[in-house]
């Protein structure tokens, strides 16, 4: 069987991928009367032309780095993580926590803690249905998908029943405190003469997302246990042969991914925060 090129497999499929769906967006605009370049020229200086539109563009970018290594975590043991969301939503709760209820003296602690936090209470709501996919054998794309209506379930009841200050009318909780304030890109950038927008909501989780990639990098690609999870998902019989237990690469492969997916809760939670 012939193995098509490298080259061809990073750039050659990801372009063809890209013009087929370029043509056929393009079908669609022409089909309700409108200007296909008009259309691209407004979707590339919305979100390029500005750094007002690089500041959401990088804002958006940071979750779905963040879900993103969540997927392919659990993907090279050929596991659907599909909690993703149900796990951020833990996250959210863990940051809101450790912003709450630890008196943190700077940003820098409370972005540490915070993240430890979130990564927690990820990991802790991807074990669950892990748990049962390693033990008594169900799917985990129909567990992780239930656990996300349930994550929601659960924070709702958190937020109004607990968390909510006394007389507030919104299912929020209080305000964080300032030394938990996370640095935009703005508050970043401007020291060293760089003038990016205030109002762009991108700020310094964007830097953890990127050393997320690398430690991504790092695990599955030069660690023992990297190879364990990518042995497991090519042949589970091969790797069990090899001694590798399969009810431990579950577990441990679906805490990562969730600890990842719980970590994007610092950009959304923790970044946006007031």
């Amino acid at each position: 069987m012939d193995v098509m090129p490298k080259w061809a497999e990073i750039v050659l499929v990801p372009l063809i991928s890209l013009l087929f769906a370029a043509g056929l967006s393009a079908l669609v605009i022409l089909g309700i009367g409108e200007d296909p370049v008009a259309a691209v020229k407004l979707m590339v200086t919305g979100a390029l032309g500005s750094t007002y539109g690089w500041g959401y563009t990088l804002y958006y970018a940071t979750n779905f780095m963040f879900t993103g290594l969540c997927v392919a975590v659990a993907f090279h043991a050929r596991l659907f993580n599909i909690g993703g969301e149900g796990q951020a939503m833990l996250g959210g709760l863990g940051v809101a926590l450790a912003s709450l209820y630890i008196p943190w003296p700077h940003w820098t602690l409370a972005l540490v803690g915070a993240t430890t936090m979130a990564a927690l209470f990820g990991a802790a709501w991807a074990a669950i249905p892990a748990f049962l996919q390693a033990k008594r054998g169900s799917h985990i794309v129909i567990t992780t998908i239930m656990f996300n209506f349930i994550a929601a379930a659960v924070l709702n009841y958190i937020l109004v029943n607990i968390m909510r200050p006394k007389g507030s009318m919104d299912p929020a909780t209080a305000r964080f405190p300032d030394a938990t304030k996370l640095p935009t890109l703005h508050d970043l950038l401007s020291p060293i003469g760089i003038n990016f927008s205030k109002a762009a909501p991108a700020n310094i989780s964007l830097l953890v997302a990127v050393a997320a990639c690398v430690f991504v990098w790092i695990l599955i690609w030069r660690t023992r246990l990297g190879y364990e999870i990518r042995a497991y998902g090519h042949s589970e019989s091969a790797a069990k042969y090899a001694g590798i237990s399969p009810i431990k690469i579950t577990m441990v492969t679906m805490m990562i991914s969730g600890g990842l997916a719980g970590m994007m809760a610092i950009n959304n939670v923790m970044g946006e925060a007031e």
